[in-house]
């Protein structure tokens, strides 16, 4: 008979697991976090003034240019909506899985995914250069004729994809923070908290009707999430894919484009889960070792289809003996001038994920957190290599040119992990970071209520 280590350590009680989770909510908050949002804090207001002084100057601040029409603004984009993957997997299809490691995670991964796709949404806006006129992007009955958006570009596709996958898993989220919410509003120790939660907790009183419409709804939405997991980043990649130009136009994009997503998500939640259980040490009895080593499988799985899609594409390029294909792929990106940015990706993706196949580095936190940066680090430069290589040599040789990359390039890139960060950090001292409701059920069975009672 196998035995499975259990899911929360410290012989915790139901008392405990609520007081747990509540304590950084309900607490001062900790020097270590007032230093973390104060940083944060500064990041964001820098990026807001670099965004600023972007749009007032103009996009020329940054390395776009001809042949180069898409730079960071596009990369960065498609780097943050990946990293918004992993929260729904982790929620929605490991729900419907019955996957019970889920539980301690599946909270904060909601959270990232939410904040995720709020710092790549602003992309594609700020990317047009006249943000004040985006509202002519979004399809709806106007005053302008017969002046419609295109329906068959898949840049608007991105803006139906896009805006469905957050509206989705803000609710998903929302939702199974209610049960949390009304907890949160009966310990309450002053009035305007417990107006607040109460508000938010929209009446839950924990009734059998209230329990039988929560799970109904949240299993309704987990299967409404699914397939939003693999449609979102399958029309990003279309964005790419459904051009004519070599090094983009190729159908293994779309599940290429979802592995790589599903392994950045699961990198960040592994970064951010160990800087949570470091910043709140109660967090260790739910976030454990192995919570953090079936991530760091998944890590090693998909980045194994990452690889796999590298060298279907060379091998395609190849086979197919378009002169074009085999000169983006082994000239350009291989052995050409951008070659240093791609075997950072091939290092960062494909190499150092390896070290996974090891049960003592799967388990060791500070290996996994390294790890888990340098995954982060090669997905963006992957999204780098993909755009700029593919641009920077046209058919003629007289529209070669390099990106010339600026301060504000790698000023928007670390300014949006301001904005993340700051959202991120506010969530954690004011939403409860694990599901009370989902965590307990999970105790082993026969456990008493309470030490001392039963």
């Amino acid at each position: 008979m196998i035995t499975r280590n259990k899911l929360v350590l410290g012989d915790k009680s139901l008392k405990d697991i609520t007081d747990d989770i509540c304590a950084p909510i309900e607490a001062y908050p900790s020097k270590g976090w007032l230093g973390l949002f104060t940083g944060a804090l500064g990041l964001l207001i820098f990026y807001v003034i670099i965004m600023g002084t972007i749009i007032s100057t103009g996009m020329g601040l940054l390395g776009v240019n001809h042949p180069n029409a898409w730079g960071t603004m596009i990369i960065t984009f498609v780097f943050w909506i990946g990293i918004g993957h992993a929260g729904t997997l982790i929620s929605a299809i490991l729900f419907l899985f019955r996957q019970k490691w889920r539980t301690s995670v599946a909270r904060t991964a909601e959270a990232m995914t939410v904040f995720a796709v709020m710092t790549a949404g602003l992309f594609p806006l700020l990317h047009t250069g006249r943000p004040w006129l985006d509202y002519w992007l979004f399809p709806y009955p106007n005053q302008r004729g017969p002046l419609w958006v295109n329906f068959r570009s898949p840049l608007l596709w991105d803006v139906f994809a896009v805006s469905t996958y957050a509206t989705v898993s803000m609710v998903f989220w929302y939702v199974g923070l209610i049960p949390d919410f009304a907890t949160i509003k009966d310990r309450a120790k002053n009035k305007l908290r417990r107006t607040i939660y109460g508000a938010l907790s929209m009446g839950w009183r924990g009734t059998a009707r209230n329990w039988s419409h929560y799970e109904m709804l949240y299993l309704l939405l987990a299967g409404l999430s699914t397939p939003l997991v693999l449609s979102v980043h399958t029309i990003v990649s279309f964005d790419f894919a459904v051009s004519s130009l070599p090094g983009w136009h190729t159908t293994i994009f779309p599940p290429y484009f979802v592995a790589g997503a599903i392994f950045s998500g699961f990198a960040m939640v592994v970064t951010l889960m160990t800087l949570v259980r470091i910043g709140v040490p109660e967090f260790k009895n739910y976030i454990t070792i192995d919570h953090m080593e079936v991530m760091n499988k998944i890590i090693m799985a998909t980045g194994l289809m990452v690889g796999y899609a590298y060298g279907s594409e060379f091998f395609i390029a190849w086979y197919s003996g378009n002169p074009y294909e085999k000169y983006v792929f082994f000239n350009s990106r291989a052995f050409g001038p951008y070659a240093w940015s791609y075997w950072t990706m091939i290092s960062c993706n494909v190499l150092i994920p390896q070290l996974f196949w090891f049960k003592k580095f799967r388990r060791s936190i500070p290996v996994m957190f390294v790890v888990s940066i340098f995954v982060n680090i090669g997905m963006w430069f992957e999204r780098f290599v993909i755009t700029i290589t593919s641009l920077h040599r046209d058919f003629l040789p007289a529209n070669w040119g390099n990106y010339p990359w600026s301060f504000f390039d790698g000023a928007i890139l670390v300014g949006s992990f301001g904005m993340f960060l700051t959202l991120f950090l506010l969530y954690l001292r004011f939403f409860p970071a694990i599901s009370i409701a989902e965590v307990k059920p999970v105790l082993p069975v026969g456990r008493e209520n309470s030490k001392g009672g039963h």
